[in-house]
Order: structure tokens, then C-alpha cells, then sequence
């Protein structure tokens, strides 16, 4: 699982390490992962691998693989969660900010599974994509992170197409906006890290509740799963009323505090 330091990712594999499976861990910060392998060791007594790891680097995607199955052998789950996100007009952005989105969210995604591949056929597996609600419908004020969303759902649904009779399962989960620190660490135009939300996370789907339903997702091989009530809403309404929808998001977004645009 990449991404697994924070959100998402830390509460998915406490998730599945309760259930007693062994784990492949990787981030950026190695520090995190460690104490998150030995809260793990703790609670569940369950085995698990920390690679250090920048999904953006295809060497490193490729050592966290080889070592996963040097480690366990084989590869059942593969989870593709790591990611960042921006905040800012398309108009004001330089232009390494969408390089790094590509580079991490979609990059990082088709670098893993890659190496990840064979393993997953021989597992008859599944390999999961974590995009967004912005993945379906574009999102104002964030060029770079729908784009590599889309890309990433784009990919997947080829794969899957491809292996539709080899039994290799492709799943992908669409959040809503979900309580992590992704928000935080969003950038901004210059490239420079948001450093706080502009949103309040007490009322989102909280990390730990994403995570269960990864997990029956995993349990049913389903194809997609998109999630909340909202997100359900804007992908239905962006496929029959896509201009209606447009103008929905923009306001919707554009009540955010900081908002770079206003109606």
C-alpha cells in the first residue's frame, strides 16, 4: 500500500492488518512508517514491510515491489494511494505543480502496478486506484489534481479491459472530500505547500470509514465504488446535466475560505 503514513492509507492498513493480513507499507517518511509497523506489531501481531518510497521514481516503485515479494513471496492487493493536491487557477499555476501531480498521483500509480503485474495475475489479485471525485467531474481550482485523477481512472478501466478473462481484478475508489491531511499539504500556486485546510474536516467521511468501505469493495471485486452522498450526486449529474453541473461547482467551491476565484 502507498501512502500509507497518513489518511486513508494508515487507517486502511490498521484496517487490514486487524483482519490478519501481511502488509507492504511505503512512504516517503520512513519514521512514520515504522511507528505505524510497530502500533500494527502491537495491536495484531500481524507481519509487515516498510519501504521507504517516493512513487514519482520509478526505481523506487520498482525496490518496493521486489522487495514485497521478496519479503512475502507474492502479491495479492496492490493499493495505490498515494497522492497530493493543489489549490489554484489554471491561469496563476507554474507549471511544476502539475508536473508533480502527474508525476506522484498518476506516475506513481502506473509505475506500482506495473512491477506489481505479474504478481497480481498469478495471485489472480486486485489492484486498486484511489482518485476522487474530481476524477469524474473536473474541480475549479484544481487543474493538476483532476487531471491526474481522470489519467489514473483512464488507465485502470483500460487494464481492467485488457485482463477481463485473466481474472486480475481493477477497482476504482472515489472518496468524497475525506478528514486526511491532503489538504494541508495541498500546493499552491507557486509550488509551496497550503499548510492548512480550508475546510472543516469534522464533517467529512472520516479516514477510518473510507477505509471499511475499501475494504468491502476488495471483498466484492467491484469495479468502481464512489462514495458519499454529494459525490454520488456530482458524478450522476455531471453525466445527464453537465453544464448545470458546472456552475454548481463553481459555486460550491468558490464558498470555500481563501477561494482563488469568486462567482
Amino acid at each position: 500500500m502507498t501512502g500509507a503514513s497518513s489518511g486513508i492509507g494508515l487507517a486502511s492498513a490498521k484496517l487490514f492488518a486487524s483482519f490478519g493480513a501481511r502488509l507492504s507499507l511505503a512512504a516517503r517518511s520512513e519514521d512514520k512508517l515504522n511507528a505505524l509497523a510497530s502500533e500494527i506489531k502491537s495491536a495484531y501481531g500481524t507481519e509487515t514491510l516498510c519501504v521507504k518510497t517516493d512513487v514519482s521514481k520509478e526505481d523506487d516503485c520498482r525496490n518496493l515491489i521486489m522487495r514485497t515479494v521478496e519479503k512475502f513471496g507474492r502479491i495479492d492487493i496492490l493499493v495505490n494511494n498515494a497522492g497530493v493536491s493543489m489549490r489554484a487557477l489554471f491561469r496563476d499555476l507554474d507549471l511544476s505543480v502539475i508536473r508533480t501531480l502527474m508525476d506522484v498521483n498518476f506516475w506513481g500509480t502506473v509505475y506500482c502496478t506495473k512491477f506489481a503485474l505479474p504478481y497480481l495475475l498469478e495471485s489472480r489479485g486486485s489492484v486498486v486506484g484511489v482518485i476522487s471525485i474530481a476524477g469524474f467531474a473536473g474541480l475549479p481550482g484544481r487543474t493538476g489534481y483532476s487531471s491526474s485523477k481522470y489519467a489514473i481512472r483512464g488507465f485502470l478501466d483500460t487494464l481492467r479491459i485488457e485482463h477481463l478473462y485473466d481474472g486480475l481484478h481493477v477497482m476504482i475508489f472515489a472518496p468524497g472530500f475525506t478528514a486526511s491531511n491532503v489538504r494541508n499539504a495541498a500546493l499552491t500556486a507557486d509550488g509551496s505547500r497550503q499548510g492548512e485546510t480550508p475546510r472543516d474536516e469534522g464533517k467529512m467521511m472520516t479516514a477510518e470509514e473510507c477505509a471499511r468501505h475499501l475494504a468491502r469493495g476488495l471483498q466484492k471485486r467491484k469495479s468502481e465504488m464512489i462514495l458519499t452522498p454529494i459525490g454520488k450526486l456530482t458524478v450522476f449529474m455531471h453525466n445527464i446535466l453537465p453544464r448545470l453541473t458546472d456552475r454548481l461547482e463553481f459555486s460550491y467551491m468558490a464558498k470555500e475560505p481563501g477561494s482563488p476565484f469568486h462567482k
